[in-house]
């Protein structure tokens, strides 16, 4: 493709201390569903880019498995960028996605808790060694490279440990998102006292952090809502490109992860024709929590400008993230999606919300190369009670 051009700005590429500063640009920079002014606003953007939750490879920790690998260098970056997303959702749930980390500040119990439930041990919820071994049963041996789909069903598989976050995690196969499918999980019933005897198991929050909340006996879980998805054969076709745009600019956005073949990324929005995204491809010394149960977390920040690479440089491969804490939320996201899918020329997300049944006629035909989804739907609901038609 004659627009894409090859230079990628990595932490790999570049050496410390020469990464290229954000661009002055007039063009609209667009993070998780926050717009931003180049111009104006840099410190604002460099902020919230620190902000993110910045898992890398490790080294020296324990042994996955036992006798496993102790480090995840040339292997674990989509299991690091599955870190990342799920990452910014338990931010988003906890502390609320206008959160900012400040460098040296006391933090609050729930971000503690947070870190450590990716802390690189064995009994830390979302650790590399519960990924690397829950992978097994997806078909991926401990080493082994995922694609954003294998992240995302493994990521739905630890969710349901976590008795202290108790999200829903659903993976929206074939581009399609089921109203039915995720109310019969978000909107299952909690007693108050359920689980509440879990904690100690798995590591994921401190003594004082680990009480259910009132509202977690409510009916809605928050959702984190994973969408694997093809935007071409080998290369991603330019059609969709807009499209994606619109996805970084809905408030619920968890971003997507991706990259290159082999070579993970997580993007965390776009500016221009280049997307903005954190590398997990440094390796660093594996942390240990203190003794009062702080963590070190400086090296769980990004504090340099982010990478940013042409889109059109993107691996067709993705899986796009995003996140409802209430019912509200999600119906407000079924609204927008739709309309995002209407916005390109082709269907990026070929999601219809309707609230009792979809119907889906797929035909791919787009010059014998990329599948075009067009699709017709019906829904027995009035047109006041069915989001999409709003």
């Amino acid at each position: 493709m004659s627009s894409c051009f090859p230079a990628t700005l990595t932490y790999d590429t570049l050496r410390f201390g020469e990464f290229e500063d954000f661009p002055e640009t007039s063009e609209p920079v667009w993070i998780l569903g926050k717009e931003f002014n180049a111009l104006t606003e840099k410190e604002e953007i460099l902020s919230d880019v620190t902000s993110r939750l910045w898992f890398t490879y490790r080294k020296n920790f324990q042994p996955i498995g036992g006798t496993g690998p102790t480090s995840d260098t040339g292997w674990g970056c989509m299991l690091r960028c599955g870190q990342m997303i799920l990452g910014e959702a338990l931010v988003c749930r906890h502390l609320g996605r206008d959160w900012r980390w400040v460098r040296g500040q006391k933090q609050k119990e729930e971000y503690i808790s947070i870190l450590n439930a990716f802390i690189d041990k064995k009994d830390s919820y979302y650790s590399i060694h519960q990924i690397a071994q829950m992978g097994v049963g997806e078909g991926k041996s401990i080493g082994q490279w995922y694609g954003p789909n294998t992240v995302a069903q493994v990521l739905k598989k630890l969710a349901m440990f976590d008795s202290w976050s108790r999200l829903v995690v659903h993976v929206a196969m074939d581009n399609t998102v089921v109203i039915e499918e995720i109310s019969e999980y978000s909107l299952r019933t909690a007693p108050a006292n359920a689980n509440k005897h879990q904690h100690s198991g798995l590591n994921g929050c401190l003594e004082g952090a680990c009480a259910l909340a009132e509202e977690e006996t409510a009916l809605w879980k928050p959702l984190v809502l994973l969408i694997p998805l093809r935007l071409g054969l080998s290369d991603i076709n330019e059609a969709y490109i807009e499209t994606l745009k619109q996805c970084f600019m809905l408030p619920q956005s968890l971003g997507v992860i991706g990259g290159k073949p082999n070579s993970a990324h997580y993007f965390i929005g776009y500016v221009g024709e280049e997307l903005i995204y954190l590398d997990p491809h440094t390796t660093q010394p594996a942390v240990e929590p203190y003794e009062d149960g702080q963590v070190p977390d400086e090296t769980y920040h990004c504090q340099h400008p982010p990478c940013r690479m042409h889109i059109c440089e993107l691996d067709p491969s993705i899986a796009a993230g995003f996140f409802c804490k209430t019912e509200d939320e999600f119906d407000d996201w079924c609204m927008r999606i739709r309309r995002v899918s209407l916005y390109g020329r082709l269907i990026l997300l070929t999601v219809i919300a309707v609230k009792y049944r979809i119907s889906i006629l797929l035909e791919e035909q787009l010059h014998n190369e990329m599948s075009c989804s067009i699709f017709f739907f019906s829904c027995p609901a009035t047109e006041e009670a069915c989001p999409c038609l709003s």
